[in-house]
């Protein structure tokens, strides 16, 4: 397997270059992956869109999105002394119609499946035990 890795803040981030979703996907779902369990804390600095790209070995524009997104999705600020921040502190009513959003799909496909309610409420407990909730 071909991929790219950089440490930052105590969190190891692996770029697979063979898989089949985006480089710059990757990187955000590791980075909210980081947040949801405290690896990365709010108020942490990222690396610079340079030298992250520089560290995993990625075109600089990838990062870039990447940060891009995140920004627009609620998981960073961007401060102009420190660079790309992890600011989770706000936006809990949009981080939940945004849930919302995208639990009907998953649902409907659930239902459709004959996965249980029980069932459902199950995995979401045993997911949010991996975060570290109760």
């Amino acid at each position: 397997m071909c991929s790219g890795f950089c440490v930052v803040t105590g969190m190891f981030f692996e770029i697979d270059f063979e898989s089949g979703e985006a480089i710059y996907r990757q990187l955000c779902h590791q980075i909210i992956m980081g947040i949801a369990t405290n690896t990365l804390q709010d108020g942490d600095s990222l690396p610079s869109v340079r030298d992250m790209a520089d560290e995993i070995g990625i075109n600089m524009h990838t990062v870039n999105k990447a940060y891009s997104l995140l920004r627009a999705e609620g998981f960073l600020s961007v401060d102009r002394r420190r660079g790309a921040v992890v600011d989770v502190s706000s936006g809990k009513r949009e981080a939940l119609e945004e849930l919302k959003e995208e639990l009907t799909v998953v649902l409907a496909k659930a239902f459709c499946r004959q996965v249980s309610i029980e069932e459902v409420h199950s995995l979401i407990d045993e997911l949010y035990r991996e975060y570290g909730c109760t």
